[in-house]
């Protein structure tokens, strides 16, 4: 069966930068599957239906998992696209008001703690141990913890798993004389050099994300903890109260004087186009750019790019961080609950993840060990691929617990506040530590 491709990497991106911080309410789309005719391991599904919730970012994921589905079992999906920064407020809502809109909801992982200390998501423990089929321990263990556990209990399964890499320009490099940069200071250093040069005819070395979103400065924040501290992030409580948080911070300071104009005012909808058209030397991103890099039709980049680990601090270790990443879980009031458990198997399964992560514009990254070593993905990006197998099994963990969506936003608001100039990395670093102690309280 043919599936949806995009045709623009754009498109993705600008779903996927709606912030769950300062974002503006825009309308959900209400996307209604048509029933299907074929029958498959699950039987016919007769005139059932499930209602899932989707967030905006997964949009292209989800038409793909709503056809398969339907073809596979003829039950009908209905799904909802909405802004993500309303699945917290819209499955909450749902559940305690018992009104039963939905059956499956899929959620940023970061949201995990939230919707089960609300009551918004089933405790599926029990049901995960005990289906072979689901085979958990094939989840990648940096991916399967942070997005689906809370107090000891799981409350979905992994269907994306994001992290970035470092992507660069080899022409730019060339004519500059540098080398890929393994440390944070190489980085910084690369990123000057390449800017002094080229800055007159429009190049800079980096495109630093800093725009006031959870997915651009938060993400480029946390790539630098990530790398720099010797010690795995606190998922709980990323400690920020030490010399690598404000290590990380300082170091976006440092890059900001040799990156495109203005990082404030950089998200991914203005870097990635930057990057692809040829006038960006650097740029941390998810791994499959590499696809779209490959694209005549949006790249002027073909066979000109290279992809590396992030760089890393004095005592740290080549890792990155779980930038975005979606689950799915089960309503507590769904209407079927052994269809909702179907639907959530199927969607993250080996199978489906393998299918998503070789679909150009699936905006869906390898959650399993099995997919992440496949001979398809490897094929299908064989650069990234092999970066990725470096990267994903170290990657670390934003915050999880019940308060991580107010402590994002403190994060993301002082970051901001530091690159216009307003804090230092340590006046930074300790407002949102204080902000964080009081959320705890």
């Amino acid at each position: 069966m043919s599936v949806q491709r995009r045709s623009s990497s754009l498109a993705r991106y600008a779903r996927r930068s709606l912030p769950v911080i300062a974002l503006a309410s825009v309308a959900g789309l209400v996307l209604a599957g048509c029933s299907g005719d074929a029958g498959g391991s699950s039987g016919d599904g007769g005139d059932k239906t499930l209602k899932v919730l989707i967030a905006a970012p997964q949009e292209g994921a989800g038409k793909i998992l709503e056809a398969d589905f339907e073809a596979e079992t003829g039950v009908e999906v209905e799904v909802e696209v909405v802004p993500y920064d309303q699945i917290q407020t819209k499955a909450v809502l749902d559940a305690q008001s018992g009104t039963n809109n939905y059956d499956v909801i899929q959620y940023w992982y970061t949201s995990v703690g939230a919707l089960a200390d609300a009551g918004a998501l089933a405790d599926i423990t029990d049901w995960v141990e005990s289906d072979e089929d689901i085979d958990s321990s094939d989840f990648i263990e940096a991916i399967f913890g942070p997005y689906s556990q809370y107090e000891g209990g799981t409350y979905g399964l992994p269907i994306d798993g994001d992290t970035h890499v470092l992507f660069y320009n080899k022409a730019i490099f060339e004519r500059n004389g540098v080398e890929v940069p393994t440390t944070w200071d190489e980085y910084v250093a690369v990123s000057k050099k390449i800017t002094d040069a080229e800055k007159a005819d429009g190049v800079y070395g980096n495109a630093l994300l800093g725009s006031k979103s959870a997915f651009n400065i938060g993400s480029t924040f946390f790539n630098r903890l990530a790398t720099m501290s010797p010690d795995p992030i606190d998922p709980q409580m990323p400690q920020l109260d030490t010399e690598y948080a404000v290590a990380a911070a300082q170091s976006m300071l440092d890059a900001a004087p040799s990156a495109l104009p203005s990082p404030l005012e950089i998200g991914f909808e203005q870097a990635l186009p930057q990057f692809l058209s040829g006038s960006v030397g650097m740029i941390e991103f998810w791994t499959d750019l590499g696809v779209f890099a490959q694209d005549p039709e949006q790249s002027k980049i073909v066979d000109g790019w290279g992809v590396a680990p992030l760089p890393i601090g004095p005592e740290g270790k080549i890792s990155g961080a779980l930038n975005a990443g979606w689950a799915m879980g089960i309503s507590p009031t769904a209407s079927d609950e052994d269809l909702a458990k179907d639907f959530v198997a199927f969607a993250s399964s080996k199978e489906t993840n393998e299918k998503l992560i070789t679909t150009t514009g699936s905006g869906v990254d390898p959650t399993r060990t099995s997919t992440l070593e496949s001979p398809e993905y490897v094929e299908f990006a064989p650069e990234v691929s092999a970066v990725a197998a470096q990267v994903l099994p170290n990657a670390q963990s934003w915050p999880t617990s019940p308060q991580a969506p107010e402590m994002i936003q403190s994060l993301s608001d002082n970051l901001a506040l530091m690159l216009q100039g307003s804090l230092t990395a340590e006046q930074a670093m300790q407002q949102t530590w204080d902000s964080w102690q009081s959320l705890a309280d």
